[in-house]
């Protein structure tokens, strides 16, 4: 069977309010030669603006509903066409496009239907706090789904499109990448992650501590 090709793999790009960086970020993905699609979540700065004259398809909601939602919306144009694959990479300029080879590589080379990056694997690259809430969230949702996922916080990954197909997602903000792998590891499919290397400087996380910590432990809680 032939492998994968760029072609294959759709890489959406959720954004909010990332004027300052979506372009870049299109546009790296586009020279590799990735289609790509970026779900503009109702951003207030002109983020759509930015990549309007790309080839990037674009996706623009009316109202801000969160990351997950923008993922699901995602995920349904995916399935319309005809790719294979998607690749998840954020906006914000974290996610080095340079690893989206490595992810089709893993994809070809491997059986997992989804490829996790894992950041952990030069922790001491990651904020403090950062590093301290991301272990032990991955620790818990690798009990939770009775496998191994050194990153679960990570929203740099690919998923097969049978992972489009059979996972139904529920949830509308941050909480939704640890909702997929536990739907995912519930349905059967195989999870592995690669080593990635994330940018850290000058980027701001859009995750409310208080408040997305009590969500995402909201729907801990409903899994138990």
């Amino acid at each position: 069977m032939a492998g994968l090709t760029e072609k294959d793999v759709c890489v959406l790009i959720p954004a909010y309010n990332e004027a300052e960086n979506i372009r870049r970020v299109a546009k790296a993905a586009e020279d590799l030669g990735f289609p790509v699609l970026v779900v503009d979540d109702a951003s207030t700065d002109g983020t759509a603006d930015r990549v309007r004259d790309l080839k990037a398809a674009l996706l623009i909601s009316e109202v801000n509903e969160g990351k997950g939602a923008a993922l699901r919306r995602g995920f349904r144009w995916v399935l319309e066409r005809d790719f294979k694959a998607v690749i998840l990479m954020d906006a914000d300029g974290q996610h080095d496009p340079e690893e989206l080879k490595n992810f089709l590589l893993a994809l070809n080379e491997s059986d997992c239907d989804m490829i996790i990056g894992d950041r952990m694997h030069r922790p001491e690259k990651m904020p403090a706090v950062r590093r301290a809430t991301n272990l032990f969230l991955s620790g818990l949702i690798s009990f939770m789904a009775r496998r191994r996922v050194p990153d679960s916080q990570c929203g740099y990954r690919a998923l097969r499109r049978a992972v489009l197909e059979r996972v139904e997602l529920s949830t509308e903000r941050f909480e939704t990448e640890s909702e997929m792998i536990l739907e995912a590891a519930r349905r059967g499919f195989r999870i592995g992650s690669i080593p990635i290397r994330s940018v850290y400087e000058g980027s701001a996380s859009q995750i409310h501590p208080v408040r997305d910590t009590l969500r995402f432990f909201r729907f801990l809680a409903k899994r138990v």
